[in-house]
């Protein structure tokens, strides 16, 4: 069976997602770093494996695999771990939440968007700060609501974790980072807090990937 081995970079968000879907899996998997500061996501050798220049690429079963929502549900699919439920209401949910977070918040605030947004504004630490803690804060404070669901239960769908608390806890880690003041948000707190206390969470942490 070939290597599996995973480009990443140490603080993005969607590597950080897929490392811990990794770790609730037992996948044993290699990490090699795409410096993004570096801008080593534009290299021709990575443009090779992903033509968006993005991270991460999951090379697994023969195959190499972009998009991190994606990596994720492939990963369901072919292991089975419950990442998302069983049930079409409850797959939508988790995909909802997921998509909150993935799809609105990420985005905006990726090394590209905050790159040029520094580029143009004149102050451009002063406008970086200030559009995250804006667009985290208006993001969280919307996933906050949504948890507000018969569906939640110790995790943000049910009482195992899924692919929704793969996303947040990434983007509760960029929330400590930009200083987004996410103390009013008791639901995404607790359960963040509670997924960060198993194992595959905290190895997946970026601090230990740094390493």
């Amino acid at each position: 069976m070939s290597e599996t081995v995973l480009f990443d970079y140490w603080r993005s968000s969607a590597s950080y997602r897929v490392r811990i879907a990794l770790h609730m899996l037992g996948e044993e998997f290699r990490s090699v770093s795409v410096d993004l500061l570096a801008k080593s996501q534009k290299s021709p050798e990575h443009l090779a494996r992903n033509p968006q220049g993005l991270v991460p690429v999951l090379d697994i079963d023969g195959h190499a695999f972009t998009q991190s929502l994606a990596i994720i549900e492939y990963l369901d699919e072919t292991r089975h771990v419950g990442f998302l439920p069983s049930d079409p209401i409850g797959r939508h949910r988790v995909r909802q939440l997921s998509y909150a977070i993935a799809m609105e918040i990420h985005p905006v605030c990726n090394t590209g968007v905050i790159a040029e947004l520094m580029r143009l504004a004149s102050d451009g630490e002063a406008a970086r700060d200030a559009w995250m803690r804006k667009f985290i804060g208006d993001g969280l404070g919307a996933f906050e609501k949504l948890l507000d669901n018969p569906a939640t239960g110790a995790f943000c769908h049910g009482d195992s974790p899924t692919m929704a608390d793969i996303c947040l806890v990434p983007q509760v880690y960029n929330a400590r980072r930009w200083n987004v003041d996410i103390s009013d948000l008791p639901r995404v707190l607790e359960i963040s807090g509670r997924c960060e206390g198993l194992e595959a969470f905290a190895r997946a942490h970026p601090d230990r990937a740094k390493g």
